[in-house]
């Protein structure tokens, strides 16, 4: 069944870029312009989940504008993870939008490192991207342990926010 928040979302992203920005990391992430204590990661965040700002962990204090967080994380996105995401992954800017979108999300999350090694990106390699989006849905823990908010982002989302998997599928 098609979901029409998943193709809206498609239709109004120019990039994989925006659409993992709009659609998934800024949604699920908030918006924090103090840093905070992440319970379920056990590290200081800011902003957009930054834990890292200027190569320094995040620590208590710290503040920035909405627009320094915006920017922030535009900058990372493009650098720290698409880029990579395309030296790792054969033909990646050739995969279907809303599964680059998707592994960019992950990635922000898990590291590139974890996604390039994953299932989804062996599957993703051979064309089988249902499957790829289904294996996506794994990354749900923190602390070893699996938690409520990462399952619904993982998967398809809340009445608030639109799910990776639900993206990923609609995508193909």
């Amino acid at each position: 069944m098609a979901s029409r928040r998943a193709t809206l979302a498609i239709a109004g992203a120019a990039t994989a870029i925006s659409l993992t920005t709009t659609a998934l990391i800024v949604p699920w992430e908030g918006l924090v312009t103090t840093s905070h204590w992440d319970r379920y990661a056990k590290i200081w965040d800011i902003c957009i989940g930054e834990t890292r700002v200027d190569g320094k962990p995040v620590r208590p204090g710290m503040s920035f504008t909405p627009a320094e967080c915006k920017a922030m994380l535009n900058k990372r996105i493009v650098k720290d993870y698409y880029l990579p995401l395309t030296r790792c992954i054969s033909g990646f800017d050739a995969k279907p939008k809303s599964w680059q979108a998707v592994a960019i999300s992950v990635s922000y999350n898990v590291g590139v490192g974890a996604v390039c090694k994953s299932t989804a990106a062996v599957l993703a390699r051979e064309g089988r991207y249902r499957e790829s989006c289904e294996a996506f849905t794994r990354f749900n823990r923190a602390g070893g342990q699996v938690v409520e908010g990462l399952r619904r982002r993982r998967e398809d989302g809340d009445a608030q926010r639109i799910g990776e998997r639900e993206l990923c599928l609609e995508g193909l």
